[in-house]
C-alpha cells in the first residue's frame, strides 16, 4: 500500500506505461528530427577531399644511427624510443608555413578563403590539410579538402612539388650534402681554370718554352696539388658528420699531411731564370686543369649516389574526386535521429518523474516551496 492508501505500482511498470503513452512523441519525433537535419545538410557547401601518396627518398643509415643500432637492446635507454624517421621530418616539412605561403601565393587562397591576413589564410589552410607517415611501408599520405575538386586535387600535387624543391634546396640526404659541396667545389675549379688558362696565355705560351719544364712533370706535381685539395675536401665532408677520432678521419688527414711534404719538396725545386714565370703558370694551369676533373669526377659521383637514394616518388597522383567527403548526410540524418531519440526519451522520463514528485503526499507542498524557491529575486 503507498503512504495515501492506495495500492502502490511497481516503478517499472509505471515507466512503461508513461512510455507507452508517449509512444508517438518517442517514435514519429526522432524521425522528423532527423529528416529536418538531412534538409539541412543540402544547405552545407559540399567539401572535396583530394589524396596524393608519394614514398620519400630512402637515405643510407648515418653512422650516429648506425652505432646506435649496435647498441641492441640499449639504444632504447638512449632515447631509442624518441627517435624519428625521415617520413616524420618529410611529414613536418609538408606543414611547414614555407611550403603553406607558397602554396597561398599559387592558388590565391586569400581571396578563396575570404581571409586579409595571411597567417589567418595559412591557419584555414592547416585545417584542411592532413599529412600522415606509415609507419610499416613508409608511404606518406597528403589529403586536401576544398570546396572545389580540381582545386583539391591541384593542391594536394602542388604539396610534392613545392616539397621536392625545398628538400633540393636543404639537401636533406648525405649524398645531396656532397653534391651541393663538391657543386660549389666544381664551379670555383672551372672559375680558376678559365683564369689559369688566361694567366699562360698572358705569359707568351709556346712550344719552345714547353721544353723549360719537361710536361711529365708538371702533370705529376699538378696531380699531387689537385689530390691534395680533393683531399681535404673528402675530410671537410667526413668531418661533418665525424669526430676528429673516428678512424676514417684520422686515415684522411695522415694521408693529407704525407701529400703536403710531397708537394712542399716539389715546390722547393722549381726552376729558377728566365722561364721561372712561365713555369710557374703552366704548373698552375695544369693544377687547375687536373682539379676540375677531379671535382667533376667527385660531382657525378654524388649525383650518381642521390639518384641511387631516390628522390620524391609519387606512387598516387591526386585526381579530382567524384564524390563528395562532406556532408555525410546519412550518418548526419541517423546522428539526429538519435539525439532526438534521446533527448526526447529524456524529456518523457523527466515528465513522469516530476508528476510522480507532485502528486504523492506532501509532494504538492515541495513542489510549491521549489517554485517559490525559484521565483524569488
Amino acid at each position: 500500500m503507498a503512504e495515501d492508501g492506495s495500492p502502490g505500482d511497481p516503478g517499472g511498470m509505471e515507466t512503461l506505461i508513461a512510455l507507452a503513452e508517449r509512444w508517438r512523441l518517442l517514435l514519429f519525433g526522432p524521425l522528423a528530427i532527423g529528416v529536418a537535419v538531412l534538409a539541412a545538410t543540402y544547405l552545407i557547401t559540399p567539401v572535396f577531399t583530394a589524396r596524393t601518396v608519394f614514398l620519400p627518398p630512402q637515405q643510407q643509415q648515418s653512422a650516429a644511427a648506425s652505432a646506435l643500432a649496435s647498441l641492441g637492446g640499449l639504444s632504447s635507454l638512449i632515447g631509442g624510443a624518441a627517435q624519428r624517421t625521415p617520413a616524420d621530418q618529410y611529414v613536418a616539412l609538408v606543414l611547414s608555413t614555407t611550403l603553406a605561403d607558397r602554396l597561398v601565393d599559387k592558388f590565391e587562397l586569400l581571396a578563396v578563403y575570404d581571409k586579409d591576413l595571411r597567417q589567418d589564410a595559412r591557419k584555414e589552410l592547416a585545417k584542411n590539410t592532413r599529412a600522415v607517415a606509415g609507419k610499416r611501408d613508409g608511404l606518406i599520405v597528403i589529403e586536401v579538402d576544398d570546396e572545389s575538386p580540381q582545386r583539391a586535387a591541384e593542391m594536394a600535387n602542388s604539396y610534392v612539388e613545392e616539397l621536392r624543391t625545398l628538400t633540393n634546396r636543404l639537401a636533406l640526404t648525405e649524398a645531396q650534402q656532397r653534391r651541393m659541396l663538391f657543386e660549389g667545389h666544381l664551379q670555383r675549379a672551372r672559375d680558376g681554370l678559365t683564369k689559369a688558362q688566361q694567366g699562360l696565355q698572358a705569359s707568351g705560351f709556346n712550344q719552345d718554352s714547353l721544353k723549360a719544364e719537361p710536361k711529365a712533370a708538371a702533370e705529376g706535381y699538378a696531380r699531387l696539388k689537385a689530390e691534395i685539395t680533393t683531399t681535404e675536401a673528402r675530410l671537410e665532408t667526413q668531418r661533418r658528420t665525424l669526430t676528429d677520432s673516428a678512424p676514417e678521419v684520422q686515415q684522411l688527414a695522415a694521408a693529407l699531411t704525407v701529400l703536403r711534404g710531397k708537394l712542399a719538396s716539389l715546390e722547393s725545386t722549381v726552376t729558377q731564370g728566365s722561364t721561372a714565370d712561365y713555369v710557374s703558370k703552366y704548373r698552375e694551369f695544369k693544377y687547375q686543369e687536373v682539379l676540375f676533373e677531379q671535382f667533376a669526377r667527385q660531382y657525378e659521383l654524388a649525383r650518381v649516389d642521390e639518384s641511387r637514394e631516390g628522390l620524391l616518388q609519387v606512387v598516387d597522383v591526386a585526381r579530382a574526386p567524384e564524390k563528395k567527403s562532406w556532408p555525410k548526410r546519412a550518418l548526419l540524418a541517423l546522428a539526429g535521429t538519435v539525439a532526438g531519440f534521446v533527448g526526447l526519451l529524456a524529456y518523457v522520463l523527466g515528465r513522469h518523474r516530476w508528476y510522480q514528485a507532485t502528486h504523492r503526499s506532501g509532494g504538492a507542498h515541495q513542489a510549491q516551496r521549489l517554485r517559490a524557491a525559484f521565483g524569488r529575486q
